[in-house]
């Protein structure tokens, strides 16, 4: 029997691994990489994804890659659709080697 976890927004990755072991501001990032301060604030609580754009700042500021900010949110997007639309995936039959 498998867990169901729910997914990980990277916001809560770039709050808990970033932002809050180094001391750092939601205000002094996004002056930092230069976006407003609203958007890391969505960023933090969620309601925005990542993306390329802020990825490519956000790698820059803090010595990632954007690929890792990119890969976060789509193991994201990808794990939350997949719950929002498990019944309807599970009707879904494969057409190839069935």
């Amino acid at each position: 029997m498998s867990t169901m976890h729910a997914p990980i927004h990277p916001g809560e990755i770039l709050l808990e691994e970033f932002l809050l072991p180094l001391g750092i501001s939601q205000y002094r990032l996004s002056k930092a990489i230069e976006v407003p301060p609203r958007r890391i604030n969505e960023i933090v609580h969620g309601t925005r994804g990542i993306s390329t754009d802020t990825a490519l700042r956000l790698a820059r500021a803090l010595g990632t890659s954007a690929r890792f900010w990119l890969n976060l949110q789509t193991h994201f997007d990808l794990e939350a659709e997949s719950e929002a639309h498990r019944a309807e995936l599970d009707r879904i039959t494969s057409l190839v080697g069935a």
